[in-house]
């Protein structure tokens, strides 16, 4: 099998994982977010591999017979960086009421105000 052909997919998990130890290892919110933000990014990277076929073409109908590359994996992606950027604008916008709130980022903090209260 052709190791090197696949870096691609080495590369989405190498991200996958990094994006997922920010997130369980990290106390920060806004690190996590920035852990998911990595951890969607190789998800995105993966569903983009699949949908691209060998010397493949745009599904243009020409004369004759072609190998069609799907365009619907990538028309998808399209859709989910958009949700992705709502979701972290969303996700950011809660983190400044949290900080506003509790005067604090960090998880352990938060959790200590809160069983104090």
């Amino acid at each position: 099998m052709d190791w090197i052909g696949q870096y691609n997919y080495y590369v989405v998990f190498f991200l996958m994982m990094t994006g997922f130890y920010v997130v369980v290892a990290q106390g920060n919110l806004v690190k996590k977010i920035v852990g998911l933000n990595i951890f969607q990014s190789s998800v995105f990277l993966l569903y983009i591999s699949m949908g691209k076929v060998q010397d493949g073409t745009a599904p243009i109908l020409l004369d004759g017979e072609a190998v069609y590359s799907n365009p619907l994996p990538h028309v998808l992606i399209l859709t989910a960086i958009v949700v992705g950027v709502a979701t972290t604008a969303l996700g950011l916008a809660l983190v400044v009421r949290i900080k506003e709130a509790y005067g604090t980022v960090e998880e352990d903090e938060i959790r200590e105000r809160d069983d104090d209260a």
